[in-house]
């Protein structure tokens, strides 16, 4: 119960976790959670390491992902996330949130609410998503020094620098400005939008010694790949940034229909995580025998009958 108990609580600091396990072999595979709830559902599927998604998290307040959000912000998600789940966490830094000083700040912030890694990318505000059009980007030379100053700021935070010159500039420049990012400081670098197995290898091949993040989301511009194709074509880490979310949303709104539908949620309780699965997942009875002043909870099982 790291939200408490200073016992469980991981004796290194979630950046030196999080880059023991980029330098391990094999791929580093980070799901996305956007809230404590799918943090602690993925670490009981077997992850050591997690994503939050800017898109993700704007999404579950009921905003596009345009930048709008603000550092505390997503350092509130962090902090629920990091404290259920006890796992190092890689965050979406969008563009920093402004130049360099607010970069620094950024990397503070999330550092101290307790990630492990964070990534910059190189557009301009207002920002979107890696997959859709009309995307502006920063000069290199801007973003480079946004780097800088994330690796200046960071005490054992990982820094990716995202670029998303592929779908603006065209390959060739998006690799000119990841070389350019590592030299001032990434430690990984997110090429984002990439369209083929041909241009992921290729990317891999101009880089060979630098770590590469690959994106897998869904109904975008990259096709289905697992995690064992993508280290095989030669990247270190895999994020799945929306899953979680487009899962729960989907479930949600078949959900509301079926109230309005047939008057209740009778007919939706197959569906549902039981209040026992519920009651296990974030360890309710733990946390009741940390205060003996709390009398342990009886779970109803099943729905009561009318009649």
């Amino acid at each position: 119960m790291p939200y408490l108990l200073a016992s469980d609580l991981p004796t290194e600091s979630a950046g030196k976790r999080f880059r023991a396990a980029l330098n391990r072999p094999g791929i580093y595979q980070l799901p996305g959670a956007h809230n404590g709830q799918a943090a602690i559902q993925a670490r009981n599927a077997g992850f050591d390491g997690l994503y939050l998604s800017g898109a993700a998290m704007t999404a579950s307040m009921g905003l596009p992902d345009l930048g709008i959000i603000t550092v505390d912000e997503v350092a509130f998600f962090i902090r629920q996330i990091v404290r259920a789940s006890g796992l190092p966490l890689l965050v979406d830094g969008d563009t920093g949130y402004g130049e360099a000083l607010n970069v620094m700040h950024m990397v503070r912030t999330f550092e101290d609410a307790g990630a492990g890694a964070v990534h910059l990318e190189d557009q301009i505000l207002p920002k979107k998503c890696g997959h859709l059009n009309g995307k502006a980007l920063v000069s290199p030379t801007d973003m480079a020094a946004k780097v800088a100053a994330a690796a200046k700021a960071r005490r054992d935070m990982v820094i990716v620098a995202r670029t998303d010159a592929v779908g603006v500039d065209g390959f060739d420049a998006a690799i000119d400005r990841a070389k350019l990012y590592v030299e001032a400081g990434a430690d990984a670098i997110f090429p984002e939008g990439l369209t083929s197995r041909e241009m992921f290898e290729k990317f891999h091949a101009a880089m060979p010694d630098v770590p590469l993040l690959a994106n897998m989301t869904e109904f975008g511009k990259t096709p289905f790949f697992t995690a064992s194709e993508f280290e095989a074509m030669g990247y270190k880490l895999v994020i799945w940034p929306v899953s979680s979310l487009r899962a729960a949303n989907k479930a949600q709104e078949e959900l509301y229909a079926a109230i309005k539908r047939d008057g209740g949620t009778m007919n939706f309780l197959d569906r549902m995580q039981t209040r026992q699965e519920l009651y296990d997942t974030i360890g309710l009875h733990a946390f009741e025998e940390l205060d003996a002043n709390i009398i342990q909870t009886i779970v109803p099982q099943g729905m009561p009958q009318d009649g």
